[in-house]
C-alpha cells in the first residue's frame, strides 16, 4: 500500500511540474521601457560617465568619406503604363 502512495505522489509531482513549466515564463514581467536598443545605450553611457572615460562622439579619423550614389545608366526609357486604360 505504501508503494502505491509513493507512485501516486511521484506521478502527481511530475504532472504538477509539467503544468507549471508549460504555462509560460516564470517570473515578473519585464517593462518595455527597460528592453531594447535605446535603454541599453543609455545604460552604457551612464557606465562610461561613472567610470570617467569619454567616448568620441563623431566617426573615427581613419574612416573614409561616404561615397556619393551613382545614377544608373539607361534608366531614361519610358515604360508603358501598368494598366492600359480603355482596353479589354
Amino acid at each position: 500500500m505504501k508503494q502505491t502512495s509513493y507512485v501516486f505522489f511521484a506521478g502527481m509531482s511530475l504532472t504538477f511540474l509539467t503544468v507549471v513549466t508549460a504555462c509560460g515564463v516564470v517570473g515578473p514581467p519585464v517593462a518595455p521601457e527597460n528592453v531594447g536598443v535605446n535603454p541599453t545605450i543609455a545604460r552604457q553611457k551612464a557606465q562610461l560617465q561613472q567610470s570617467g572615460t569619454v567616448q568620441p562622439a563623431g566617426p573615427a579619423a581613419g574612416t573614409p568619406a561616404p561615397i556619393e550614389p551613382v545614377e544608373p545608366k539607361g534608366q531614361d526609357e519610358e515604360l508603358p503604363p501598368l494598366r492600359p486604360v480603355g482596353t479589354r
